[in-house]
Order: C-alpha cells, then structure tokens, then sequence
C-alpha cells in the first residue's frame, strides 16, 4: 500500500517552511503541502472545508500538521474519511497552548504584533532556538511576510480560543505526537492534554524548539518514515 502524505502548515500558512523536511523523506515521495489563503480570513471550519478539497479522493494517505493545524487536522481526522491512515501532529495542541492571563495579553496585543518584521531575537526565543542558520531565519521572515498582518492576527486569536478535545476523542486512526523538547510556546501540558483523551498514541521527542520539524528535519523525517512504514 502506498500512502501520499499531506502537509498542513503552521501559522504562516504558507507551507513554504517544509522545504527541508521534504527534502529529507526518503524516496519514494508522495507528498501533497497545502497552502493556505494569503488575502482572506477564514475560520478553522471554514479551513476544514479546505482540508476536505485537497486531500485524495481515492489514495490512502497520512496527515502530518504541524503547531497552527493541528487541531484543523484533528477535527478532520475526527470525521474518519475513509483513506485517511494515520495522523502526525508537530508541537500539537487541543485547547490554547497559551494559559492564564497571557491570553488576555496576547489578545490585546494582537492587532499590532504582525505589522512589523519579527525580530531576530524572539524568533530564536520562541521559533527556532539559538545558533540556527540565517538560512532559516531568512525563510521565517519571507513566509511571515507574504501573509496580510491581519490574517496571521486572526489565526493567533483561533489559537487563544480553539477547543479539539471532543474531536479528538473521535479520531479512530493511529497517531504519533513529535514533541520538541525545549518548546517555548507548546509546552508538555499540551501533550498530557492530548494523552489523557488517546493514551495510546505514540511519542516522539526530540531535542529542539517550537518550529522542529524545521529546526531538526532529519530526525524528524526519520520518526515520520518509522511511523509511516508501521501503516503500510
């Protein structure tokens, strides 16, 4: 059986950032990157109908979503169409991986924290981590870029107020969870919130920030390759 996967992209939307993990699955490849609207605000059921367009009508395939998608990538899951295999989330969360009173400030924040590039320094804090290349930086501040401020302001609020936990307890297909080790944003709260609805799901964790299926594309390339020759 052979399974194409399908990509779905954290907050920039863009799917531009898989560029190197793609490049590390070996061969031979099946992959599908969705790319979210630039210009247009949409709500995650209004992504799911996206989700639903895009995927294969006839192949059996693997959804992996990474940070942003994965609860988008949960309630689709939760609906079990049929050639759906398997589900990979990266840095997943259900509910707000953000708590307590820094909702109400990233909230108040929100409106002005995308009209200005990122800088450097918080995207190594919360992103990418210390010492990574200019490379991925760079890639960072193009994808983030090339979304309208209001769009990528939009998509935080639905992560402040998103709740997966009942679609999540739908979701019949196997799942492996990557878990980044030194995740600023998603910490293990998230991932004891997910286990406690599917305690069978299997774990991945590797050392890195929020962003590490950019940050480490080999290894993680490497546990989605295990993963996927499990399925088939």
């Amino acid at each position: 059986m052979t399974l194409r996967m399908v990509l779905l992209p954290g907050m920039d939307g863009t799917g531009e950032l898989f560029s190197e993990f793609m490049r590390m699955v070996p061969e031979p490849k099946h992959i599908d990157v969705l790319c979210y609207p630039t210009d247009a605000s949409l709500a995650f059921s209004q992504l799911l109908r996206v989700v639903e367009a895009f995927v294969p009508a006839t192949e059996h395939f693997v959804l992996l979503a990474e940070s942003f998608s994965t609860p988008l990538a949960i309630q689709f899951a939760a609906t079990n169409p049929p050639n759906l295999k398997g589900l990979i989330l990266g840095a997943g969360f259900v509910t707000s991986p953000i708590r307590g009173l820094r909702i109400s400030f990233l909230s108040l924040i929100a409106p002005l924290a995308f009209w200005l590039p990122l800088p450097k320094i918080a995207v190594s804090h919360f992103l990418v981590g210390p010492n990574a290349p200019d490379s991925l930086h760079a890639a960072i501040r193009a994808a983030t870029q090339s979304v309208e401020p209001k769009i990528l302001t939009a998509r935080l609020r639905q992560v402040l107020t998103v709740d997966a936990r009942f679609a999540l307890g739908k979701v019949c297909v196997p799942i492996l969870y990557i878990q980044a080790t030194q995740d600023r944003l998603v910490g293990p709260s998230c991932l004891d919130e997910i286990a406690k609805i599917k305690p069978q799901i299997e774990v991945a964790q590797i050392e890195g920030p929020h962003l590490i299926i950019q940050r480490e594309p080999q290894r993680c390339a490497d546990v989605v390759t295990r993963f996927l020759d499990k399925l088939q």
